[in-house]
């Protein structure tokens, strides 16, 4: 079952009227729903098109202007360098994600991020692969450790860190870095090497005691991503200093009992549980084909998400009537505005899984279920026209996933 085949048919709030799904033709989905639409006569790109079905032909939901929530790595322009890469997706990328910010990096075995600093907070998942950790604070406590696939970072605003890939079956790794600032730029971060080269040797040399002959060999330019040297075992990397940090900049998500449901799964990972992460919430979530992640929303902040793998379609309501959806697949990042509902929908036959990000301390969201729920059932029905017994019968509890 594909992303077209699936839920062809879309039932009304009324559960009588039908509206047909998306149409498709021999060079791919077609702007076509019911008698509503027409075939396209002159140059179109199917591939793309394709991505995009319920963008071509919207649900009769759908309605207004929305701006795009919608941006996938690969249009962003990818950042060479030897034995890596960075791409990023930014408020240049995506205008409305102006709370945070991503990059996606690649760095293959002993291949350095270089040691550096943001304005930002640095948030980070592991795709795959396995890295070396290191940072220090202002009190000269230090931190290392090595994070594999599900784990993730967090590096506060200003504090010095680096990355390296290690050797293992994926040669190195890759990860998103997730920052709490939309206008980030990967390529404004305060680089070692980048200072070295704009500082005078007599000024060096001042200020390390050394001769200024000791600094003939510093890189002329950044080096951002660089092949370093294989590093040893991790416990001869936790140097000493005035002690570790006392809140780890580590912590494994996948180690973590999600919340179950029959159609999937949800972890949740904020500063309750890590507490170094005092700016950026997440959760991982699984949706099973068919799988829902409810309608709901989210009271405090934006939402920035990346979809690690399968095929999904979101509706966001924007309040004025306003509706849209969009079609997402593994590399997309997609993005809800302050407090807009939404759902997700996993519209393939593999599971769905993505990250959502929040510049926020704490995870919160709203359900429509549990708010009905809860609320005087007369003023539900009065609201709805549903049923007395239906709306008697709706959990209380929240159902972050809901079965297909």
């Amino acid at each position: 079952m594909n992303v077209f085949s699936r839920r062809g048919l879309i039932a009304t709030a009324g559960g009588v009227a039908l509206s047909a799904g998306p149409a498709r033709s021999a060079e791919g989905p077609s702007p076509l729903r019911g008698s509503k639409g027409a075939d396209i006569l002159g140059p179109r790109n199917a591939p793309r098109e394709a991505e995009d079905p319920f963008t071509m032909a919207p649900p009769k939901t759908d309605h207004g202007t929305m701006p795009n929530l919608k941006w996938s790595f690969a249009d962003s322009h990818m950042r060479l360098e030897e034995g890596g890469w960075a791409r990023q997706t930014t408020t240049r990328e995506l205008p409305i994600s102006t709370a945070m910010a991503g990059v996606n990096m690649r760095l293959k075995a002993n291949v350095v991020r270089e040691m550096h600093w943001h304005k930002e907070a640095e948030w980070a998942y592991m795709i795959k692969g396995r890295a070396r950790i290191t940072a220090i604070d202002g009190d000269g406590r230090t931190f290392a450790d090595d994070v594999g696939e599900g784990d993730l970072w967090y590096f506060p605003s200003g504090i010095p860190h680096s990355i390296q890939g290690l050797e293992g079956p994926e040669d190195g790794c890759e990860f998103l870095l997730v920052f709490d600032d939309g206008g980030f730029s990967e390529d404004s971060t305060f680089l070692i090497t980048d200072w070295l080269a704009h500082t005078p040797r007599d000024v060096l040399a001042k200020n390390f005691g050394l001769p200024e002959s000791a600094f003939d060999a510093i890189p002329e330019k950044e080096l951002y991503i660089f092949p370093g040297p294989k590093p040893g075992a991790l416990a001869d990397d936790r140097l000493g200093g005035a002690g570790p940090i006392p809140k780890r900049f580590s912590h494994r998500m996948l180690a973590q009992e999600p919340i179950r449901t029959k159609g999937g799964s949800v972890r949740i990972t904020d500063s309750s549980i890590f507490p170094a992460s005092a700016t950026i919430a997440a959760a991982l979530v699984e949706l099973e084909p068919g799988a829902m992640r409810e309608l709901h929303w989210h009271p405090n902040g934006d939402e920035w998400q990346y979809y690690l793998s399968g095929r999904g379609r979101m509706t966001v309501f924007g309040s004025e009537s306003k509706a849209r959806s969009f079609d997402y697949q593994a590399g997309d990042v997609g993005y809800v505005p302050f407090a807009m509902g939404h759902y997700i929908e996993n519209t393939g036959d593999t599971p769905l899984t993505f990250l959502e990000m929040f510049r926020s301390p704490r995870y919160a969201d709203i359900s429509l279920r549990q708010w009905m729920a809860l609320t005087p059932h007369a003023l539900v029905q009065a609201h709805t026209k549903l049923d007395r017994a239906a709306i008697d019968a709706l959990p209380q509890t929240k159902s972050p996933v809901v079965p297909g």
